[in-house]
C-alpha cells in the first residue's frame, strides 16, 4: 500500500508539470469529440499522461481527482489498435472505469495512459460527458 500511495504522490506533484516538447520532435496524438470532430491535433513526450497532455493545451478533460485513479471523468475513448498494446488497466482502474458515461470495450482513464512510442500517432476520442461521482454523486456533466 505504502508503494502505491507513494505512485500516488507522485503522479499528483507532476500532474500538470509537464513541459511541451519541440515543435515536431514529439509524439503526435489527435483529440476527437464523440462525433469525430477534430478538436486538436498535439505533441507529447514520451511518458506524459493522456489528462496531463489535454490539461496543457487546454483541452475539456476534467479530470476532477488529478490523476489519483478516484473518479472517471479523464475517461477517453482509445482505438482498439492503441487499446492492445496498453499494458491491462488495473482494478482501481476497472472500477472507476465503471462509472463512466459511454463506457466502450477501448475506453480507459486518461490520467492512467502514458504515452510511448508505440502509442504516437493516436486518436482519442472525448466521450460525451462524464460522470462525476468523486464530486457530486450521480450528477452528469455535459462537455
Amino acid at each position: 500500500m505504502e508503494l502505491r500511495t507513494h505512485q500516488i504522490f507522485h503522479d499528483l506533484c507532476q500532474h500538470g508539470g509537464i513541459e511541451r516538447p519541440e515543435p515536431g520532435t514529439g509524439l503526435k496524438l489527435t483529440f476527437k469529440d464523440t462525433k469525430g470532430n477534430l478538436l486538436q491535433e498535439v505533441e507529447a513526450n514520451e511518458g506524459d499522461d493522456i489528462l496531463s497532455i489535454a490539461h496543457e493545451y487546454d483541452i475539456d478533460l476534467e479530470g476532477a481527482c488529478e490523476g489519483s485513479v478516484a473518479c472517471s471523468t479523464c475517461h477517453v475513448i482509445l482505438p482498439q489498435e492503441y487499446y492492445d498494446v496498453l499494458p491491462e488497466p488495473d482494478d482501481d482502474e476497472n472500477d472507476m472505469l465503471d462509472m463512466a458515461f459511454g463506457l466502450t470495450d477501448t475506453s480507459r482513464l486518461g490520467c492512467q495512459v502514458k504515452m510511448t512510442k508505440e502509442l504516437d500517432g493516436i486518436t482519442v476520442t472525448l466521450p460525451a460527458a462524464t460522470r462525476n461521482m468523486f464530486v457530486d454523486g450521480e450528477c452528469t456533466s455535459m462537455s
